[in-house]
């Protein structure tokens, strides 16, 4: 009797409790803090924003001990910087001199583009139709910022929403290879959209193409795609090298 009293005492006993701990108890774990952008991709980010905006021309020199004093850093972070920069054709390093501003001379800019105009046109070429009604909204979106911009005269927001139009427009196409070369050989004439940015006008004709663009892709028209990724190129290359020659002279310009 004894045992069984026993035997039904341990049977009601509550299993050991588990060690949980507070914060499960209390509620979800807080969120892991944002990650802060590394000091050297801040810098890159803020030269190529002055060089795309004009505060920094072709040829003006990069002193690293006037860099570190605006950015209140250490000459680690702005090598890094100058070097990423220079992978992307944006600086160029001479020696003896330390670096510059790239001086992209008008042939130079013309060959760029020339392989740009082809490549921008393959991947429009290859893009599948018809496009996903979520990414027509993409773009819209994309573009709403981007005309906002160019009303309240927003140079920098033009810029980043200019970009993020056109990758969204390219990333389409599905080709990776395609993608990350049309982007790398952007970058290495971003430096040149500050003269096609000093024209009101040419902001808006930039903005209409969007919306163009936009509407073939809505009703599959290749062909009218093509000829408006074609057509949309031809400003800035020919702003700059307008502004070049003045600056520099025809004598300069190859």
């Amino acid at each position: 009797m004894a045992a069984a009293k026993t035997s039904s005492k341990t049977s009601r006993q509550s299993p050991p409790r588990r060690n949980v701990p507070k914060t499960a108890a209390t509620g979800p774990l807080p969120a892991a803090p944002p990650e802060r952008e590394p000091v050297f991709q801040l810098i890159v980010r803020k030269l190529e924003e002055d060089v795309v905006l004009g505060r920094r021309h072709p040829r003006e020199r990069l002193v690293e001990q006037d860099l570190c004093t605006a950015f209140d850093t250490h000459r680690g972070d702005i090598r890094l910087a100058l070097f990423e920069l220079e992978k992307r054709g944006i600086v160029e390093r001479i020696p003896n001199r330390g670096a510059i501003v790239r001086d992209l001379k008008p042939g130079e800019v013309s060959e760029i583009y020339l392989v740009r105009e082809e490549l921008e046109v393959m991947a429009v070429r290859i893009l599948p139709f018809p496009v996903a009604p979520s990414d027509i909204v993409r773009l819209e979106t994309v573009q709403r910022e981007h005309g906002k911009a160019v009303d309240a005269g927003d140079l920098l927001a033009v810029f980043h929403s200019n970009v993020q139009f056109h990758r969204a427009l390219f990333g389409l196409c599905g080709n990776h290879c395609l993608i990350e070369t049309i982007e790398n050989l952007a970058q290495k004439v971003s430096g040149i959209r500050s003269y096609a940015y000093a024209n009101p006008g040419a902001l808006n004709e930039a903005r209409q193409d969007h919306i163009a663009m936009i509407e073939a892709l809505r009703h599959s028209r290749r062909d009218e795609l093509i000829m408006l990724t074609r057509r949309h190129l031809k400003p800035a290359e020919q702003a700059y090298v307008r502004a070049y020659r003045q600056r520099f002279g025809d004598g300069a310009a190859t």
